[in-house]
């Protein structure tokens, strides 16, 4: 499976984006009342023309825009689509247990400076290469063991951890 594009389940939904700005006109002339009283005009036009003053003024409105406009595609109902692909292929399932405990460090392999567990990778990495139809596991133990990877078809997931 691999996801392919975006549809929607319900896209006469996205009618509904129209509405968004005539309903938003009306909230944004509307005034509320004054918070503050002030005893001069003069004071009250300068604090309004800072932008900190006008962005607190814009951004409810902004905010209250953007919530309805997630509400109208949450109701349009983005899903992602899926497309399967069938090909036959003959595999077998096969579980690779490995051993990593402290005796697998020890260099005594044919080459310089190479422990037994870098040859156990090596071969590994061929055996996974060379089964690309079948579904691998991994289990890794030392002293007691845990899964390293269930079955799967990802053998360049294998080969990289």
């Amino acid at each position: 499976m691999s996801p392919t594009d975006w549809s929607f389940a319900n896209p006469g939904a996205f009618v509904l984006l129209a509405l968004l700005p005539v309903l938003a006109l009306p909230l944004a002339r509307r005034g509320g009342r004054a918070a503050l009283r002030v005893g001069s005009t003069a004071i009250a036009r300068h604090v309004a023309r800072t932008p900190r003053a006008r962005l607190g003024i814009r951004l409810p409105l902004v905010l209250r825009t953007l919530a309805a406009a997630s509400i109208v595609v949450a109701l349009a109902r983005p899903q992602l689509g899926w497309t399967t692909t069938d090909a036959e292929a003959s595999g077998v399932d096969i579980v690779l247990a490995v051993d990593v405990s402290s005796s697998m460090r020890a260099e005594d392999m044919a080459g310089a400076g190479v422990d037994r567990l870098d040859v156990v990778k090596a071969v590994l990495d061929g055996f996974i290469e060379a089964r690309p139809n079948d579904r691998i596991g991994l289990v890794a133990f030392a002293g007691d063991p845990w899964l390293v990877s269930p079955l799967t078809l990802d053998h360049a997931w294998l080969r990289k951890n």
